[in-house]
């Protein structure tokens, strides 16, 4: 499959559901080698069977726990091994960990949050930074929310990590303002996600953008020729 993406080499997380699953599913048909991380085995299976049968190139596939971070550096020399740099990374996984006060998060439920939206995208970009530097044109996309932004009762866990994310991630971008590498955040909006479901039990689900609404913002970032460094990108 040809597209703007073609011989580009992404890995993505998040992967297996979403909003990481249409990005994968979009990436591969614009002629990505998409390399797919997620918990679920079943689940990245199936998304490989999906762009297999659309003509795109076989995932590869990584199962695993991104709060084990030990593991990250392992798909960093894996990695590196097969394709001797990375042109795109996608840090999309992330939790809600529940709506709470402040005071009544517990501990254990405040730590997984922090660990999956913050620690494990520095450790992606402490492992992947030098493969992106590798690629003619390494671009780093990660995704953040609205609720970073202002005081929102009960997302307190939620926010706080997406308020750090969005700080680590033009930290970076700072950082590389001099190099063939681009780090941006895209805020997809309001869409339906199981996430969404989690925090909204009651709304209509019908009413909501799907995951595929928002993957053009992803290519643009994505392709060679973006020079954009350090945005918030609305895609919405």
């Amino acid at each position: 499959m040809a597209g703007c993406l073609e011989g580009r080499i992404a890995l993505i997380t998040g992967a297996s559901r979403g909003i990481g699953a249409a990005v994968a599913l979009r990436f591969a048909a614009e002629g990505a080698q998409v390399v797919l991380v997620s918990r679920t085995q079943g689940a990245l299976e199936e998304i490989d069977d999906t762009i297999r049968a659309a003509g795109g190139l076989p995932a590869v596939l990584m199962p695993m726990n991104l709060r084990e971070f030990n593991l990250i550096d392992h798909v960093g020399e894996a990695l590196f091994t097969r394709f001797g740099r990375l042109d795109v990374l996608v840090g999309n996984a992330g939790v809600l960990g529940g709506l709470s006060p402040m005071g009544h998060y517990t501990p254990k439920s405040f730590s997984e949050v922090m660990d999956v939206n913050v620690t494990a995208n520095y450790r992606l970009i402490r492992s992947f930074d030098p493969l992106l530097r590798m690629s003619p044109a390494g671009r780093a996309i990660f995704v953040t929310s609205g609720a970073a932004h202002g005081a929102h009762p009960y997302w307190g866990a939620y926010a706080a990590s997406k308020a750090a994310l969005e700080a680590m991630v033009q930290c970076y971008a700072s950082e590389i303002t001099k190099t063939n590498v681009r780090a941006n955040l895209v805020d997809p909006g309001v869409i339906n996600t199981r996430m969404r479901a989690e925090a909204f039990p009651g709304e209509d689900a019908a009413t909501l953008r799907s995951p595929e609404a928002v993957t053009d913002a992803f290519v643009h970032l994505a392709e060679a020729s973006c020079e954009l460094n350090g945005a918030v990108v609305k895609a919405y």
